[in-house]
């Protein structure tokens, strides 16, 4: 017997992902504005007017102030300390989100229910995710385009159709992947940031009373005078910090450094510039509160404006698209959600996908949004419910990952995530008062994920005790077999299977069908580690059983390409050599009935079964030559 090394499994964080090299830094951090920064960069064109609108707060000295106060706290503890500063650290090998978050957690934690918690966190946390990522390409493109009536009203009617023309445009440049969108892109946001900052110091130099506002005092005072009312303005604050999620779900397609050195030294900047600008204008000409923004702007610089604002907004819902893909793959690779095709663009970095049937999910999505809402003030009304409840999920894997990895000192971890659960806690309780008029929506789309993705996990591990629970060991096989029967043919059968321990459904019909067996039978599994990538020396085992028998596990991370031949090549080193042209892959393919017997609750079953149809071929998905496969089917009870 010869086997392979065990893959590298353990806890690892703080690795640079590919691409963090000097030489491609500035490429890295000009791709990361265009990709990344996109969502929460363009916050500034709806946060100040909806601070007011959700209240109804009279302008005041006070409540400017207290809100400029709220917003310039929440950048610099929700985004710069928790994310960028603390959360980024918990990295999965290099990748980011809350799938990549959950398995950092997963490793550490000691009892089978808390590892049971935490998947169930991490999928809860996607869900949440996935209900706010329709909403942010619609608030984002309808409100700028909105600001063409800051011209003209002549232009509303204009307003919805020039909108969902520009999100089917933005939909379809997907498939050119991140990269090519990122470097498109990033010199549009270089200009739209640099755009933010100086209209904001245009009004903060007129009126630099308003830098009044970074003493967190006035956020107490708008406490303090208006109580609840100030709690419900935590609802539009929230949009000031939408995109944060987004920012660690992306940080696989350009590492943490790129996305730290855009944020500290241009994005955070060019915001804080062009609040503080907002409210110093609003100080003093209170009639510019219904599109702050653009009133920041000269009556010449106004249609320009619009222009750069729109296609800013088209960059925005790229942050958040680019991080459900980035998901997406990662829940497919470990199994909470079926095969599907997945487009690797980039020949350098892994993290740079395209997903069709995401993509056109969402673009279905997001164009109902606009149709249904009809404005961005609408939208704002729905928005920020599903993203609060994600970073909650965020602040308590990070706080597990902290004590268990890190090794933080009690004191230490009580006092800092504590700081991060009180100011979550709060986002998303002000974010729950948006329910009634909207944010029931994101809230219904992560509810139908979550129970999709549950429904997946728990129907293949039922169907995984379906398959082999009462299976015949390979072991007992070998036993019984004998040299006059089955007939043995010239060439070599690999048989995948999920339980390399037993007798695969397809080799048994094979020989019940064919009454033959090859001279050389490979029985091979697929195994998908909670880390990114495994090293390709470590991903092979292959074991001798005898009578022209081999066992092989194929090691994968939840970003690797499942290309199943390449990965046989590698078995020549222990002595099993492939040639393609002489050999047979064999798939069990199951079709699943419902049944009365013990199992998955009745309304789960036509859900499961419906997905099941959905999944990509396992020919398609583990790159198998399709002259070569035979499909062999069973019926299975679920």
């Amino acid at each position: 017997m010869s086997s392979a090394s065990e893959p590298q499994g353990e806890p690892q964080t703080g690795h640079e992902p590919q691409g963090g090299t000097p030489n491609r830094l500035p490429g890295l951090v000009v791709g990361a504005v265009g990709v990344v920064y996109g969502d929460i960069g363009t916050s500034p064109l709806y946060t100040m007017r909806e601070a007011f609108g959700e209240t109804g707060m009279a302008l005041g000295e006070g409540t400017i102030l207290g809100i400029l106060s709220l917003v310039f706290w929440a950048l610099l503890l929700v985004v710069t300390v928790k994310y960028v500063m603390v959360v980024m650290l918990a990295d999965n090998r290099g990748e980011g989100g809350v799938l990549a978050l959950g398995s950092v957690a997963n490793r550490v934690i000691g009892s089978p229910r808390g590892q049971r918690l935490v998947v169930g966190l991490a999928i809860l946390g996607m869900a949440l995710f996935y209900g706010d990522s329709m909403i942010t390409p619609a608030i984002s493109v309808l409100s700028a385009v909105e600001g063409l009536n800051v011209a003209t009203p002549v232009f509303q009617r204009f307003v919805l159709p020039l909108t969902l023309l520009v999100i089917a445009v933005l939909f379809l440049f997907q498939r050119q992947g991140t990269g090519a969108v990122g470097r498109y892109f990033g010199p549009v946001m270089l200009l739209w940031f640099a755009v933010l900052a100086v209209l904001g110091i245009v009004q903060v130099v007129r009126w630099p009373d308003v830098l009044r506002a970074v003493n967190p005092l006035y956020g107490v005072a708008l406490f303090a005078d208006h109580g609840f009312a100030a709690f419900v303005v935590l609802g539009a604050v929230v949009l000031s910090v939408t995109g944060a999620e987004a920012l660690y779900a992306d940080m696989g397609h350009f590492g943490r450094r790129p996305i730290r050195i855009a944020w500290l030294f241009l994005v955070l900047p060019a915001l804080l510039l062009n609040y503080f600008g907002q409210g110093a204008l609003l100080l003093h000409e209170p009639g510019a509160l219904a599109h702050p923004f653009y009133h920041m702007a000269p009556d010449w610089a106004l249609l320009p404006l619009v222009g750069l604002a729109t296609l800013a907004t088209v960059i925005a819902s790229q942050a958040v698209i680019s991080g459900a893909f980035s998901l997406t793959r990662q829940a497919v690779q470990l199994g909470y959600l079926p095969r599907r095709e997945i487009r690797h663009t980039s020949e350098h970095e892994v993290g740079q996908v395209y997903i069709p049937r995401n993509n056109w999910m969402l673009l279905v999505g997001v164009t109902v949004l606009v149709i249904g809402f009809g404005s961005s003030s609408s939208l704002a009304s729905a928005y920020g419910v599903s993203v609060t409840g994600a970073m909650l999920i965020d602040t308590l894997l990070a706080a597990v990952v902290a004590a268990r990895l890190w090794g933080w000192s009690w004191p230490l971890l009580a006092g800092v995530f504590t700081l991060f659960f009180i100011i979550d806690a709060a986002l998303f309780g002000a974010t729950l008062l948006k329910v009634p008029s909207g944010g029931w929506f994101p809230l219904l789309v992560a509810v139908a994920i979550f129970i999709a993705m549950t429904t997946w996990r728990r129907g293949r591990a039922l169907l995984a005790r379906r398959l082999y629970g009462d299976a015949l060991p390979l072991t007992q096989f070998l036993e019984r077999l004998s040299p006059q029967g089955p007939q043995r043919v010239a060439g070599t059968a690999v048989f995948m299977t999920g339980n390399p321990d037993v007798v695969p459904h397809a080799l048994l019909h094979n020989i019940k069908h064919n009454r033959v067996l090859h001279e050389r039978v490979v029985v091979a599994s697929v195994r998908v580690a909670d880390v990114p990538r495994v090293d390709p020396d470590r991903s092979v085992e292959v074991e001798k059983l005898g009578k022209g028998f081999f066992r092989v596990i194929l090691h994968y991370g939840y970003l690797d390409e499942q290309h199943i031949p390449r990965a046989l090549e590698r078995c020549r080193r222990f002595g099993l050599h492939f040639d393609l042209m002489e050999t047979s892959f064999f798939l069990g393919r199951e079709t699943l009935i419902p049944s009365r017997r013990e199992g998955l609750p009745a309304w789960r079953e036509p859900l499961f079964i419906g997905m099941s149809k959905t999944a990509l071929s396992a020919t398609e998905y583990f790159c198998l030559p399709p002259g070569r496969v035979v499909e062999l089917g069973t019926q299975i009870e679920i």
